[in-house]
């Protein structure tokens, strides 16, 4: 198991192939398992890194934690591995990492994709879902809320069931007690400040039918970036990759867009 600790936290990662890094950071309560797509397609032509941010997946579990730790996580794993130039993907929680990391260390983030994002919030997207639907889900217990809202954060629950399915049969899940030490960890967080001193040529991508990271945050992520493009998808929500029916019916297509974003 590939562990590094950083101020007595150890921190599981992937590394997987060999070629120019790509680095890999999850969504929140997620883990590096579920870019098992990613690394199956990449990994014959890239060096693929994922990281488990502490709080989830096979990494510690403290007690509380910050955006800020996981973005100097993610520093300190470069610097671990002796990586001077690194591509990124950061997926929903995963992408506000990639920001502050391409932000705090330019030089060493060459290309950047952004899935699901948004730059700022006060509290974590699902806490500001619950909010903005408050008649739907007052009264739900937090299981109840979080079965709930996955209507409004996919657009084909079937294949993200499916997804979700493989992906927790390869990490351990998170307790609802370390799920909300996750959740408390973006609270009141604002990237804005920094996102001018980002260099990476940026590619920002959301789906039309999320709710929970709407295609309007991530747009607004791109307009503040500033080598940056900004894409929806149509027929897609918050897992862009694995509910899009484009995408679940042809990924090889999908992913060779990507590889165009990194290869240029």
């Amino acid at each position: 198991m590939p562990i590094f600790t950083r101020n007595d936290i150890s921190l599981y990662y992937e590394d997987i192939g060999s070629g120019r890094p790509l680095l890999l950071f999850h969504g929140l309560t997620s883990s590096s398992a579920m870019f098992y797509r990613e690394i199956g397609f990449f990994r014959t032509k890239r060096r693929i890194i994922a990281l488990d941010s502490r709080g989830h997946g096979h990494s510690a579990k403290p007690d509380s934690y910050t955006l800020d730790d996981h973005i100097e996580d993610a520093a300190a794993l470069l610097d671990h591995l002796g990586l001077e130039s690194v591509d990124v993907i950061g997926i929903s929680m995963g992408s506000y990492i990639a920001q502050g990391l391409a932000a705090r260390r330019p030089d060493r983030v060459r290309k950047l994709l952004l899935v699901a994002t948004k730059s700022y919030g006060e509290q974590s997207s699902m806490a500001e879902l619950f909010e903005r639907r408050a008649e739907e889900f007052n009264g739900l217990s937090i299981q109840d809320k979080l079965d709930k809202a996955q209507a409004y954060m996919f657009h084909r629950l079937t294949a993200v069931k499916k997804w979700q399915a493989k992906t927790a049969q390869n990490s351990p899940q998170l307790s609802l007690e370390q799920q909300g030490i996750a959740s408390n960890a973006l609270e009141r967080f604002d990237l804005r400040p920094e996102l001018a001193k980002i260099s990476a040529e940026t590619l920002a991508i959301s789906g039309r039918y999320d709710e929970l990271n709407p295609p309007d945050r991530g747009r607004e992520t791109a307009q503040s970036i500033p080598h940056a493009s900004f894409m929806e998808f149509k027929r897609s929500g918050h897992a862009r990759t694995w509910n899009s029916p484009a995408c679940s019916s042809a990924s090889p297509k999908t992913f060779s867009m990507i590889e165009l974003h990194y290869n240029r």
